[in-house]
């Protein structure tokens, strides 16, 4: 399984639409975190009783129906993830916290499976097709899906950070099939990682330091909100800071 992401290109209403289908997630995956907490042992709640429990939602509130019935198995199936991974450190008996379930506060992604969502014949575009109104999305990016077929498309998850919106294609690839095998070069190099310096080889060749994460340091600072206006600094911060964070 690999995950191919692409950057999204969405309208102001768009981005409501897909805010509105993450929200409706998270209120799926809570409600199926709730029945699980307040069930007997008699019910024997288990990932099909979740699965059937987005049915009940689905019929007592309008907006749980709009989103996809693939998308919503999927948020009660990360439910029972948390719920099951409890079960398993319990049985292996870990030490301390066991990791009891809690509720999510702040999802950041919604999950389709097989349905949906609709990719475009040239795979520049994809449509979602459930009553959330995210409509077509244009996908930038460097990798090429026409390289993939179709039926390897198993999961599309649409993921919110900081600098927009991405859309996520989880493949059934086995990486075996497309990686060449090696040729061994039958020469050793020795590294050594030093502070002056990145690494030394033993062939006498140094690279430097690249210091990432000192220069997105730099752009952090200088995009303090008494440098800049109070009400263009957010944005911009919360940008250099998803940097930051993925550099460190």
């Amino acid at each position: 399984m690999i995950v191919v992401e692409m950057k999204a290109v969405v309208k102001p209403s768009q981005c409501s639409a897909i805010d509105e289908a993450i929200r409706t997630g998270q209120f799926i995956s809570n409600k199926a975190l709730r029945l699980w907490m307040d069930a007997k042992k008699e019910d024997k709640i288990d990932k099909y009783s979740l699965n059937k429990y987005c049915a009940v939602l689905a019929k007592q509130f309008k907006f749980v129906d709009t989103l996809n019935s693939t998308a919503r198995q999927a948020s009660a199936e990360r439910a029972w993830s948390a719920i099951a991974r409890f079960y398993d450190n319990c049985k292996k008996k870990v030490k301390g916290k066991k990791g009891y379930p809690k509720f999510p506060q702040n999802n950041r992604s919604v999950e389709y499976k097989n349905s949906g969502g609709q990719l475009s014949k040239d795979r520049k575009k994809i449509t979602f097709t459930d009553k959330k109104n995210i409509g077509t999305v244009k996908l930038k990016g460097t990798r090429d899906l026409n390289f993939y077929p179709i039926d390897q498309i198993k999961r599309v998850r649409i993921v919110k950070r900081a600098d927009g919106y991405y859309v996520q294609f989880c493949l059934s690839v086995d990486i075996r099939e497309y990686a060449k095998p090696l040729e061994p070069t039958k020469r050793c190099v020795g590294l050594d990682v030093g502070l002056k310096v990145f690494y030394a080889n033993s062939d006498g060749e140094t690279v430097e330091i690249p210091q990432y994460y000192r220069k997105a340091e730099k752009r952090l600072n200088r995009l303090t909100p008494p440098t800049l206006g109070l009400f263009h600094s957010p944005i911009r911060i919360s940008k250099v800071k998803a940097i930051t964070v993925f550099v460190k």
